[in-house]
């Protein structure tokens, strides 16, 4: 391959990967932004944008997939910095500014992302959590087999908190309640 096209093909990697950063900022704070907007603020013409992402449903999708991919790969990279529990929760903390995207786009992004997409997305996430758990584990700060599905199903709870102060609140009271619980032992519920 020519230099000239490596060239090309880097400088749409760039394009599409500012596209993303810009919709994932415009999504958050405006659900309602257009993609004209996006493209805009982007530095890129309306034809670059719609070339990666032809509808409003796959530059969501693509804003979807960019932020698990970005917290699938924070994890391991956390344990490498930091103490386990440490590592495990500012995982979790990046877990909840992620998903402040859902509001108000909530619906057009369940519509946007097809269901193998979300079983192949909680899968990479599983993986993340089943990595810091495993390290938490080995350092003797929470017990043997706690399944990451679970814990990821308690965090997903975040997902329905309004991303206001009080909302951001909630969410590290919720995220506290995980870890003293994946930290407390052996408690059942009596049946």
């Amino acid at each position: 391959m020519s230099d000239d096209a490596e060239q090309l093909r880097a400088d749409a990697r760039e394009n599409r990967n500012r596209i993303l950063e810009v919709a994932r900022e415009a999504f958050t704070r405006r659900p309602e932004a257009s993609l004209n907007s996006i493209a805009k603020a982007a530095g890129v013409g309306a034809g670059t944008l719609y070339r990666h992402f032809p509808s409003r449903e796959a530059l969501l999708a693509g804003v979807y997939r960019k932020e698990i991919e970005e917290l699938a790969a924070l994890a391991p990279a956390l344990v490498l910095q930091h103490p386990p529990m440490k590592a495990l929760g500012l995982w979790f903390e990046r877990f909840t500014e992620a998903s402040g995207i859902k509001h108000g786009v909530g619906e057009t992004l369940h519509a946007a992302v097809s269901e193998q997409d979300m079983r192949d997305t909680f899968g990479i996430l599983k993986e993340a959590v089943g990595r810091l758990l495993f390290a938490c584990e080995q350092a003797g700060k929470i017990g043997p087999g706690i399944p990451p599905e679970d814990v990821l199903v308690l965090l997903s709870s975040v997902l329905r908190i309004a991303p206001t102060a009080e909302g951001r609140q909630q969410a590290r009271r919720i995220q506290d309640l995980i870890v003293r619980g994946i930290t407390a032992g052996e408690a059942t519920v009596q049946r």
